[in-house]
């Protein structure tokens, strides 16, 4: 498949698409990747249209120069442009709050509800809402010299974009307290054992080693992978175990019938790898 290049309106996010992953860089180097309301615009809507793109089985956000994403424009802030709200500077504080409230389930809450494995390509600093972005990804990949950091706490806030909701679904609520309250940096070995990233690997692999990893999930059973992520998500927001196990025993039912069971059902009996069709 050859290389697709999507017109996102704003150099602050670059995305293509090739072999069925889609790669989303937040494009702002000079700022460390800084959040703008150009980037969370361009975020939703490309992420709204790749949960329907049947040429998409994968996403993978990432970072421009180095950094991942340093969360708000803190910067911008104290400049008056806003730091990354998708609010009007006139905007009254109502309609400040529904404007975020419609941004972070359009970012944060697509990724980790999309059918589809998302993946988040760490090569350098995630912090604040960077890190809640990350966090709300299905896997995550580092460079051995990233770092992460809520962040929150040094500047004044209580956090964003789902953070302390991804953050205690991983590490249980006294370690998200003492993330987010302290917000001190956690370098790629602790985030490794406390289990923030899945793979840590040298910088100079990282890109190579994550289209490794996404094209591996692009040509698995996407069907599979749908229901997989929904189980998933349903217990680790507090399902009860019968609804649980209900909706389990009826996905793992519907799977039985796809295409992608059967030809998996063939290539194991004639010891080969399956060729799955997302179907």
């Amino acid at each position: 498949m050859t290389r697709r290049t999507l017109d996102t309106g704003t150099k602050d996010l670059l995305v293509h698409v090739e072999d069925g992953v889609a790669v989303l860089t937040m494009n702002r180097p000079e700022r460390r990747n800084a959040l703008s309301g150009a980037m969370l615009t361009a975020m939703s809507a490309a992420l709204a249209g790749f949960e329907t793109d049947p040429e998409v089985s994968c996403i993978v956000l990432t970072g421009a120069g180095g950094a991942f994403c340093a969360g708000g424009d803190v910067k911008g802030m104290a400049e008056g442009t806003g730091g990354g709200s998708t609010a009007s500077a006139g905007s009254d504080l109502d309609s400040r709050i529904h404007a975020q409230r419609v941004s972070q389930r359009a970012t944060a809450g697509r990724l980790y509800k999309m059918p589809k494995p998302t993946i988040a390509s760490l090569p350098g600093a995630a912090a604040g809402a960077g890190l809640s972005l990350a966090l709300a990804c299905d896997l995550r990949i580092a460079s051995e010299k990233a770092v992460m950091t809520t962040a929150f706490a040094k500047v004044g806030f209580s956090g964003d974009y789902g953070g302390t909701f991804f953050l205690s679904q991983l590490v249980g609520t006294a370690k998200a307290r003492e993330l987010y309250f302290l917000s001190d940096r956690i370098d790629m070995k602790e985030a490794l054992r406390l289990g923030l990233v899945n793979y840590v690997v040298p910088a100079e692999q990282l890109e190579a080693e994550t289209m490794k990893l996404a094209q591996r999930l692009a040509k698995g059973p996407r069907v599979a992978y749908r229901y997989m992520k929904e189980n998933i998500n349903r217990a680790a927001s507090g399902g009860d175990v019968d609804d649980c196990l209900d909706l389990e025993a009826t996905h793992h039912v519907h799977t039985g019938f796809t295409e992608d069971h059967r030809e998996a059902a063939k290539a194991f009996v004639e010891k080969r790898e399956p060729l799955f069709k997302g179907r």
